[in-house]
């Protein structure tokens, strides 16, 4: 595979990141939009769902990442495999989730990943964190009863951070758990792995 040089992180709350986007095209995008969907929210370079979609050939996988280079790079990728369970979708789900899972019918997304996000250290930084109380609504607005949303950092505070915007909508019970519920690994979460560092993970589940 190539690899593609691009930056760290990435400012959601600049202007170009700032536009209204059109919808995801749901309908179009999978060869079977019956099957059932895994949402990876900030899917990065893909790898993991990439993984992911050559195991798991009865599921749909959608990617939605703020750094289009990757989402370009991810979806070469994607079709040099010939996986048509599988697509990459550019977009800013920090202030844009609701509307860029418009059309995806509701109980849909059986499962949402979210991993590593940004934890925007610095506290005047703080508002750019992806996980907050809009993109929860626009989760709880999608999800029925018992669909789950997996999230795992190694940041402890931006985990208690994430649970309590979580419990405060009053839409997802919490889950602490030991292992990722999926087959695969992302490239964050080997590299954190392989430092021998603790990683926090938990399971908010639709009530």
């Amino acid at each position: 595979m190539s690899r593609i040089r691009i930056h760290q992180h990435v400012n959601p709350l600049a202007p170009y990141f700032r536009r209204e986007p059109a919808p995801i095209e749901f309908s179009s995008i999978f060869r079977d939009i019956e099957k059932p969907l895994i949402l990876d929210i900030g899917s990065a370079r893909g790898r993991f769902l990439l993984e992911l979609a050559e195991i798991q050939k009865d599921w749909n996988h959608l990617g939605i990442e703020i750094r289009q280079p990757l989402v370009i790079e991810a979806n070469r990728i994607a079709r040099e495999r010939a996986l048509d369970n599988l697509y990459y979708v550019f977009g800013n789900a920090m202030l844009w989730l609701g509307r860029l899972i418009e059309n995806i019918p509701k109980g849909k997304i059986e499962y949402v990943v979210i991993q590593f996000p940004d934890p925007w250290f610095k506290k005047r930084h703080a508002k750019r964190r992806m996980v907050n109380d809009g993109l929860v609504a626009a989760l709880s607005d999608k999800l029925i009863k018992n669909q789950k949303i997996f999230v795992q950092t190694d940041i402890d505070f931006l985990m208690e951070e994430i649970k309590s915007i979580f419990d405060a909508s009053g839409e997802f019970s919490s889950h602490e758990v030991d292992q990722s519920p999926f087959p695969v690994k992302s490239e964050r979460e080997k590299s954190v792995l392989a430092r021998g560092l603790p990683i926090y993970k938990m399971i908010f589940m639709k009530k």
